[in-house]
């Protein structure tokens, strides 16, 4: 076991380079079984998740290795249409290989993905969607198994622009025979490098960012060298983690424009951004005022993964504001552990209201899931005293040492083993 010990009070400064996105990084190493072949991708953070995922590929039949940020993967021996148990248990990304392994081998079983507990996410629109393909699916004892000797391309309606469900049925339909069209699609950033990500290996897609994504089945595809996106959750984690703390800091490999939703917000909270090509400045030195409401909504909204950041954020703040959760209904997890250290912040019908306090207190608090792990940490840069985050193994799963890249910027953060 490990934790994190933060002694707050320290303004942050410094310059740090932004890494790869793991939402970006999964799908885009699930698709890389479409091909047969040497791929080399770059910008892959070191995090559980993609360790996982790289777990899972050479247990597929890959051979994989992570040096330095580069994933150098093969996957001309992928054979094996099943993905251990194990490994999906501890990852809900691991749905995404059922499009891309049904498509290259005509068969995949797996069982119910894990992740996070941040609420019900079903993953019914994958089943419809491969279903709506041709894909003959059979449920029995906690598996599920696709078959299917030709995928057909076919018109598919997403009830919720689901990201995972979309990026699903892309890597299926790549393969298939004839054009799929996939209407109500998600449109965040991520799906657009998956669909220039599979476009280099020779799939014939367009409208990713949009509302209506169309594939043009091809024969074959090619393995490919490629560059993982800059991670805009982790972006919008250091934006707000100088709000809370304070300081002045520059973030390069970054892309401001995908965070617009965030840059809107902290600014009109009274936080100094300026972006020029992939760097941002920002700049803090007093405390934010309020914002009166934030609605999480699917891109180009508010993001659901930055909301638990924004929380601490808005607990600094001179004033009362109002963020609404409406993406997922288990996402309020770590108000009752920052409520332990002193925020001030009532739940009622999806909907926190948070009444700024300016100071927080050092306490002991758990990390209850990913993004709210990564809240408590910034909790603890503007908390007085030493505060101690239990459960960091859910931060590892999207941040890549933290710490390190806060120690970096002058945060006086360790990890420790218990």
């Amino acid at each position: 076991m490990e934790t994190f010990a933060i002694e707050g009070g320290r303004p942050l400064s410094g310059s740090l380079r932004i890494q790869g996105a793991k939402n970006a990084a999964l799908p885009i190493l699930a698709a890389s079984v479409l091909a047969e072949g040497q791929f080399y991708i770059y910008d892959v953070p070191h995090l559980k998740d993609i360790k996982v995922m790289l777990e899972i590929l050479t247990a597929l039949g890959a051979k994989a290795k992570h040096v330095d940020g580069c994933v150098d993967l093969d996957t001309t021996s992928v054979s094996v249409p099943h993905v251990p148990d194990d490994l999906m248990s501890q990852m809900r990304s691991s749905i995404f290989l059922a499009g891309p392994l049904l498509a290259r081998l005509g068969e995949v079983t797996i069982s119910r993905p894990g992740g996070c507990d941040i609420g019900e996410r079903r993953i019914d629109l994958h089943l419809s969607g491969l279903t709506a393909l041709g894909a003959k699916i059979e449920e029995s004892e906690g598996y599920i198994t696709f078959r299917a000797k030709q995928l057909r391309g076919t018109n598919v309606f997403l009830s919720f622009p689901s990201v995972g469900a979309t990026e699903n049925i892309m890597m299926a339909a790549v393969l298939a025979k004839g054009t799929t069209r996939i209407c109500n699609a998600a449109r965040e950033p991520e799906i657009i490098d998956l669909q220039n990500f599979l476009n280099a290996m020779g799939a014939r897609i367009r409208g990713a960012g949009t509302d209506t994504i169309e594939i043009t089945g091809v024969q074959r595809l090619r393995s490919v060298s490629y560059r993982i996106i800059p991670d805009r959750i982790v972006t919008g984690t250091f934006v707000l983690a100088v709000g809370i703390a304070q300081g002045h800091i520059e973030l390069t490999n970054t892309l401001p424009e995908q965070l617009t939703a965030l840059i809107e917000v902290v600014r009109s909270c009274g936080v100094e951004i300026k972006t020029r090509h992939d760097i941002m400045e920002i700049k803090s030195n007093s405390r934010p005022r309020a914002y009166d409401r934030i609605i999480t909504s699917p891109y180009p909204g508010f993001p659901t993964d930055l909301q638990a950041q924004l929380m601490v954020f808005l607990s600094q703040a001179r004033g009362t504001s109002v963020i609404k959760e409406t993406i997922f209904e288990g996402r309020f997890k770590h108000v009752n552990e920052l409520a332990r250290m002193g925020a001030s912040i009532y739940v009622d019908l999806g909907s926190a209201i948070i009444r700024g306090v300016g100071k927080l207190t050092a306490t002991s608090v758990e990390a209850t899931d990913l993004r709210a792990g990564a809240a408590l940490v910034l909790a603890g840069l503007a908390a007085e005293g030493i505060t101690t985050v239990n459960q960091i193994h859910h931060i590892d799963r999207g941040y890549d040492r933290l710490e390190e890249q806060l120690r970096r910027l002058g945060a006086d953060i360790t990890r420790v083993s218990i």
